[in-house]
């Protein structure tokens, strides 16, 4: 074996360096080096760039990172040497409103798209538009380029439709432009609004979309048809306006009977959402969920997705499962039990858990320290520095069922959004680590009557008596029985409520119905920021190994979390207002922020000579606090915990002059 094939010299930073030099590990070799844990603590800022005269709504990188693309408010795209801090180029785009998303096809040709409902790709130094599409009639959020595909673009429009836009053709818009990959208005109902696109990096057949909803859809455009667009005739004398309200209430008319050409088969798409909003009997939840954003990971295995009044969500798209409250396993007893097949053993105790008893097992130093130091603040009632220190527990051994259980204990009690779910996906971890940890049960069916879940958590809580049959009588569960009788009793006298025909009760389609009760659940959270304000809020990988994650916040901060423990690792002040973009170059670790203020910060690791950052917020855990409590609040509510948090003296009491939504 010759030392490229030994994995102790391929793994050796040694190895790493000379594999490098022959250029067949380069990757490896970035993935490594270019974002760390010692990087990210020394992050802090490095430049403001100043140009622009509105809010800065989007930001992006050339492909090799010599150059930094930034739009506005001022419908102004402004190309920039991130290295020289030099203004290279301004660009006067002809949009007519906002600009919120800007691309690079390639180092001479971008593409923008805007509150005026255009798309328009152009040299950057030439004066004539190689492409301006006027097909949405509405605001265009979003493009996606494909990394490898410089002349394919696709555009999300709060019209509902996701567009394809091939360079190599001309294009007219027109009746007979089949440029519609996915008409949301067809599934979802007339109100539907595509809020953002992505392309998968690996597998550019992939799209995911995200809309005014918390689901995302996951198309592999192989096997979609493009369709054409629905125009009501001739309107060539017809005003803009009255063009674009004929235009949508035309393609308004089947909105919510399906596809007329079946051209999205149900095998083409795949939804995700988390199984908390997913589950729901009434989806409509409030306040209003809208994904804000969606992210690829470098490997095009995960999605990373924001999502607006919630979290930010990481799924697997290859080995993502549907969410379960109560597992096959727990109905299987019980319905045994009840036709007498089993009964008898239970009663015997032969099952081998008449008389359980927990057993503490053998923790490594470090991890035990952390989980004292997490009970003591269990103890406190300080249930948020619990949930941290128990994430570090877990992260360094992920293999303790006590650990997730206490975990789960402390979510219940903290009840952030989204905590008990996640609490009740700690107890079946739990439960799958160690079958007899008889807590983790108890705290299963306890988490499924929070939830207000009372048929699953009698289910769950049938299986613990029968199981542990030594705790069966004790006060806490004779509560928790009392609690679920009077809950059941209350669900068969009450009657149904009937819907009223509103906005959230309008039509959808067979096909959606069925997408979205197998939505597929997320593998991971990140709290802590707050995205109720603006739709356009980014959540981004950190580094080719995707091992940390950044998100933009209602109070301007940006938030930096650790994607293996899901903890907050930093964070600092990107915006006087409100953070919205979040971008890292290419090959290196610098970072790119806007938001409402019209500035481009530019941030990187500092140099180690003990100047502290005056950007950073030290207490990141009263943050997310606060942001919890704010995206929790009504808008009213939320003004005064922006104002307050942030200090009342020191904060413009006025609300931003331009804002994109």
């Amino acid at each position: 074996m010759g030392r490229r094939e030994e994995p102790g010299w391929a793994s050796g930073t040694i190895g790493l360096a000379a594999a490098r030099e022959r250029g067949d590990i380069d990757r490896k070799f970035q993935a490594r080096l270019m974002v760390t844990r010692p990087m990210i603590d020394r992050l802090g800022l490095e430049k403001e760039l100043h140009g622009h005269m509105g809010c800065v709504n989007c930001l992006e990188w050339s492909h090799d990172g010599s150059i930094l693309a930034s739009a506005s408010d001022d419908l102004h795209v402004i190309l920039w040497d991130p290295f020289r801090y030099k203004e290279l180029l301004n660009i006067a785009t002809g949009h007519t409103g906002n600009i919120f998303s800007v691309k690079f096809l390639s180092p001479d040709v971008i593409a923008t798209c805007a509150a005026d409902g255009t798309v328009r790709v152009r040299n950057v130094r030439g004066s004539s538009p190689l492409l301006e599409c006027t097909c949405h009639c509405a605001r265009v959020k979003r493009l996606a380029v494909a990394p490898d595909n410089p002349h394919l673009i696709w555009s999300a429009g709060e019209d509902g439709l996701i567009l394809q836009h091939d360079l190599r053709t001309s294009h007219k818009c027109s009746p007979d432009s089949a440029n519609v990959l996915v008409n949301l208005l067809n599934h979802l109902g007339r109100y539907a609004e595509a809020k953002c696109v992505a392309v998968n990096p690996r597998r550019p057949y992939q799209l995911a979309v995200g809309a005014n909803d918390f689901y995302v859809r996951l198309y592999d455009t192989r096997m979609i048809k493009l369709a054409k667009l629905q125009y009501g005739g001739e309107q060539v004398n017809s005003s803009t306006s009255r063009q674009i309200w004929e235009r949508q209430n035309l393609r308004c008319s089947r909105a919510g009977h399906g596809d007329p050409d079946n051209n999205i088969p149900k095998g083409a798409v795949h939804y995700f959402a988390p199984g908390h909003l997913s589950m729901e009997p009434n989806e409509h939840t409030f306040p209003k969920k809208a994904t804000t954003y969606v992210a690829f990971s470098h490997d095009g295995n995960e999605l990373l997705v924001n999502l607006g009044s919630e979290q930010v969500y990481l799924f697997d798209i290859n080995s993502a499962r549907r969410p379960v409250l109560v597992e096959s396993f727990i109905i299987q007893h019980n319905h045994g039990n009840r036709e007498g097949e089993s009964k008898q053993q239970g009663k015997n105790g032969t099952n081998g858990t008449n008389g359980a008893v927990e057993t503490q097992p053998q923790l490594p130093d470090r991890v035990r320290q952390l989980k004292e130091m997490a009970n003591d603040f269990v103890n406190k009632n300080n249930y948020s520095n619990a949930v941290v220190f128990y994430n570090e527990a877990i992260a360094s051994c992920p293999d303790c069922a006590m650990l997730y259980s206490n975990r789960a204990a402390s979510l219940m009690r903290r009840g952030w959004s989204g905590d008990t779910y996640a609490a009740i996906k700690d107890c079946y971890k739990a439960i799958k680590l160690d079958s007899t940890h008889v807590k983790s049960h108890f705290r299963l069916a306890k988490g499924l009557m929070d939830l207000k879940k009372a048929r699953e958590a009698h289910e769950c809580l049938l299986y613990f008596k029968d199981k542990f049959p030594r705790h069966a009588n004790s006060h806490a569960v004779f509560l928790l029985q009392k609690d679920i009788n009077v809950a059941l009793e209350s669900m068969e006298t009450q009657p149904d409520e009937a819907a009223g025909d509103t906005e959230e009760n309008q039509p959808t389609s067979l096909l959606e119905r069925q997408l979205r009760t197998s939505a597929l659940d997320y593998s991971q959270r990140f709290l802590g920021h707050c995205n109720t304000t603006t739709d356009i809020k980014e959540a981004n990988f950190l580094g080719p190994d995707s091992n940390y994650i950044a998100a933009g916040s209602d109070d301007g901060s940006m938030f930096i979390w650790c994607r293996k423990s899901g903890n907050i690792i930093r964070c600092l002040r990107g915006d006087e207002s409100i953070l919205n973009c979040i971008q890292l170059h290419p090959s290196m670790f610098l970072l790119a922020t806007s938001g409402i203020e019209t500035v481009v910060r530019l941030w990187s690791p500092r140099p180690e000579d003990g100047q502290e950052e005056s950007r950073v917020i030290r207490d990141s855990g009263s943050a997310a606090m606060a942001n919890q409590q704010r995206m929790r609040s009504d808008p009213f509510e939320a003004m005064l915990l922006n104002i307050s948090f942030a200090g009342g003296a020191d904060r413009d009491l006025h609300s931003p002059a331009c804002r994109p939504t």
